[in-house]
């Protein structure tokens, strides 16, 4: 089990879902989880919930380049370090091709991608600094194996695979990792739509949807020094989906 003691870790989107389940198993793990959320209120009760020993609240709209900077620069000014970031924050926008708008698509950019790209940048420098840091960004089986209408979607999500692989590149020398987790089907509101779990996982080569809990023990691998010679990595978590199905 991956040892987080003594680790600072923002993580994005953790209000609710997969990065709700993050912050809290990453705490488990030793780790001091700055809970990032647009809604601060929902993030201070997760931070609550977690405890003020191992959790903090965050303001953080990852669309807003200005509270990034102001993010970093508390937890930096109270921890002198930052250690990793989860970039989890993602919406998602369900349309046939024809009839996806460009506010839709710019919303979409704005999260999934700019978001990611915006967070990066603003705890690089520190990363720097320490000449040591993870960024592990929570991306989805989409990027690659996109389902329909999803284009504009999969389209930002395969975005943010080829930025962490140049930035893998480009910063390994300096002591930063970036690593990926791709999220198959998990069982959170965002997915399910509150529709219940669809018939369709039952056929998956696991033969269930998965868990967020599930997602979670990936990002704190590759969060740890237990993934230190990996940069670049792509872990897909998604029961076989991609293989195919067991339906014959």
């Amino acid at each position: 089990m991956p040892d987080l003691k003594n680790h600072v870790i923002l993580i994005t989107g953790a209000n609710r879902g997969q990065g709700q389940a993050i912050a809290q198993h990453l705490a488990t793990l030793g780790a001091m989880v700055g809970i990032g959320a647009r809604n601060y209120d929902e993030a201070k009760e997760v931070a609550k919930a977690i405890g003020e020993d191992h959790a903090f609240p965050v303001q953080l709209d990852v669309t807003k380049e200005l509270e990034w900077k102001s993010a970093v620069d508390k937890i930096v000014s109270k921890f002198n370090k930052i250690d990793a970031l989860v970039n989890n924050a993602g919406i998602l926008i369900r349309k046939p091709f024809t009839e996806i708008t460009l506010n839709d698509y710019q919303q979409l950019i704005n999260v999934n991608q700019l978001g990611v790209f915006l967070g990066m940048q603003a705890v690089i420098p520190q990363m720097e600094k320490q000449q040591k840091g993870s960024i592990v960004n929570n991306v989805s089986i989409s990027a690659f194996a996109p389902i329909s209408k999803s284009s504009a979607y999969a389209a930002t999500k395969a975005s943010v695979v080829a930025m962490s692989k140049a930035a893998a590149i480009e910063l390994g020398q300096k002591g930063i990792r970036v690593n990926m987790v791709h999220p198959g089907g998990i069982e959170t509101e965002m997915a399910t739509q509150g529709n219940g779990v669809p018939a369709y996982y039952d056929s998956v080569p696991l033969g269930r949807i998965g868990q967020p809990i599930e997602i979670a023990r990936a990002v704190a691998f590759l969060a740890s020094d237990e993934s230190s010679y990996c940069t670049g990595t792509e872990i897909v978590v998604d029961g076989g989906m991609t293989l195919g199905t067991t339906d014959e």
